[in-house]
């Protein structure tokens, strides 16, 4: 199946989410063309003007769809913020103003917990928080299991509108680039349900292989019941990232 073309979308408006959760809200005459339910999938904004990396392409940087109203004609995209190391996307989201337009491709795929399994397991970093909601708005009634959540400080919490059989967990690293291990020890330190588990986990590279050997070899979950991806890698562009994820899926092939 072909990739959709990007297509411009126009900015209508922005709001604070928390001190450190921007969010931007899309309109425009070709919103219609990204289609309903890609909720929690990656787009890729394209910054056409921006020094390039690559010289064959613009560019672009990787978020997800945290709402999207055709009727309404807006869709919603979240920008974890970094203090004072802001990156191209970051920038562009802080000085966004109504009118604004920015190229945007994909969707892509949807990557959902296992709504029959017997427990699940969702885990992410401020920049995994978007998809990660949108996992917790899907959960059935019945669901059972955890979240975990690292924010960069107390006040990024978001009201979480969870099932009663689900214990959240918030972990407060205020300088997640320092790669403190805060969000894995925590997930380790969760006591393990019996039945079967469906994992959904987002995070720093070098956090995403240690919970990858965790749940794997520690607690032998099997590949089908786990997603498990790194939105980014301390110390590198998502550039840099993209190669190091490409290369490390090769090493465990």
């Amino acid at each position: 199946m072909a990739k959709p073309q990007p297509r411009i979308l126009e900015v209508l408006g922005t709001e604070q989410v928390t001190p450190n959760m921007m969010r931007v809200r899309f309109g425009g005459s070709e919103l219609h063309t990204i289609p309903e339910g890609f909720e929690g999938g990656y787009i890729k904004l394209i910054f056409v003007d921006a020094p390039r990396a690559h010289p064959d392409r613009p560019a672009m940087r990787t978020y997800s769809i945290r709402s999207h109203d055709a009727e309404k004609g807006e869709m919603a995209v979240d920008f974890a913020l970094h203090g004072d190391t802001g990156g191209l996307a970051t920038d562009w989201a802080l000085n966004a103003k109504a009118g604004d337009q920015l190229l945007v491709g994909g969707p892509g795929s949807v990557k959902m917990v296992d709504p029959e399994a017997d427990w699940v397991l969702l885990a992410g970093d401020m920049t995994a928080i978007p998809a990660l909601m949108c996992n917790i708005e899907r959960l059935p009634a019945t669901a059972r299991g955890y979240v975990v959540i690292e924010i960069t400080s107390e006040v990024d919490k978001q009201d979480l509108n969870l099932p009663e059989g689900i214990q959240v967990h918030w972990v407060v690293t205020s300088a997640p680039e320092k790669l403190e291990g805060k969000l894995v020890a925590q997930i380790k330190a969760l006591p393990w349900l019996e039945g079967r588990v469906s994992v959904w986990t987002a995070c720093e590279f070098d956090s995403m292989r240690a919970l990858r050997s965790y749940y794997r070899n520690d607690r032998g979950v099997g590949r089908d019941q786990i997603y498990l991806s790194s939105y980014w890698r301390a110390g590198r562009t998502e550039d840099q990232h993209k190669s190091d994820k490409q290369a490390d899926s090769k090493a465990v092939a």
